[in-house]
């Protein structure tokens, strides 16, 4: 995967991780560490770590 892919991959899993906290956290928070999760197989970790742990937080929350 490309560097720029896993870029894009990384602040699109950020963007929905955000708006789950908003909106539909169980969906979005999964979609957020979905994005995440495909774009660690780019060099850009930790933006998508970055993803994974906002996505991760967004399912926890409303669980709480």
């Amino acid at each position: 995967m490309s560097d720029t892919t896993g870029r894009w991959l990384g602040w699109i899993g950020i963007l929905v991780g955000i708006i789950a906290f908003f909106w539909q956290p169980v969906w979005l928070g999964v979609a957020a560490v979905v994005l995440g999760i495909i774009g660690l197989f780019s060099p850009q970790k930790g933006l998508n770590w970055t993803a994974i742990v906002i996505g991760a937080i967004a399912l926890v929350l409303p669980l709480s």
